[in-house]
């Protein structure tokens, strides 16, 4: 091991046992530290990370989401942080259900604030305190949340112009299957009507 590794793997120690004071588990892999928070003790370990000189993590650098419909708490989100002064990244994780709210963190990190809207636009999950809750990517008349994996890939509308209102208009998504033909054959196979443009070939 060299001297580096071994500086890093001593923050992340002293940055682990920082932590563990609250309702959490925490791990070091691959020189970078993971931590699954409780809802309870979620905003203290914000505040913590950020604000103690062990700690150090004044980025944020992302935050995501991930669907897991078949878990107890379907959703869990991640958070991204970097110790410029440490060297160091972790990574948070919280577990949270459908109609759980999560503290918005953007009044300690600003960068949240969009990260954030992102999250409720495509997953509805709810950050309580922030200061724009809104849509950002979809439309503010779209319905259902995009990357919930019980969204249908179809989507519920469909948007398009009307040439007589001469606006943007929305209307449930219909599908015409009169041009489907299952017949299960391969593309070479089966062949009977002519293409256009065949007469043209004198066959």
């Amino acid at each position: 091991m060299t001297k580096v590794d071994s500086k890093i793997i001593d923050a992340l120690n002293l940055v682990k046992n920082s932590i563990q004071v609250f309702d959490c588990n925490v791990e070091i892999y691959n020189n970078e530290l993971s931590v699954e928070s409780s809802n309870s003790d979620f905003i203290k370990i914000i505040h913590f990370i950020k604000d103690h000189p062990n700690t150090n993590f004044d980025v944020l650098i992302d935050i995501c989401a991930v669907d897991f419909p078949n878990k107890p708490k379907r959703f869990e989100i991640v958070y991204q942080f970097l110790s410029i002064s440490l060297n160091l990244r972790m990574k948070l994780k919280l577990k949270v259900d459908v109609d759980e709210s999560v503290e918005s963190v953007s009044s300690i990190y600003p960068c949240a604030n969009w990260y954030e809207r992102e999250i409720w636009d495509l997953f509805g999950i709810s950050f309580s305190n922030h200061p724009d809750l809104r849509r950002i990517l979809t439309d503010y008349d779209f319905e259902g949340f995009p990357l919930r994996k019980d969204f249908p890939l179809t989507g519920f509308v469909q948007v398009k112009y009307d040439d007589e209102k001469e606006q943007v208009i929305y209307e449930p998504v219909k599908l015409d299957q009169e041009y489907r033909d299952f017949d299960n054959l391969s593309p070479w196979e089966g062949m009977t009507k002519e293409l256009p443009g065949d007469e043209k070939s004198g066959l």
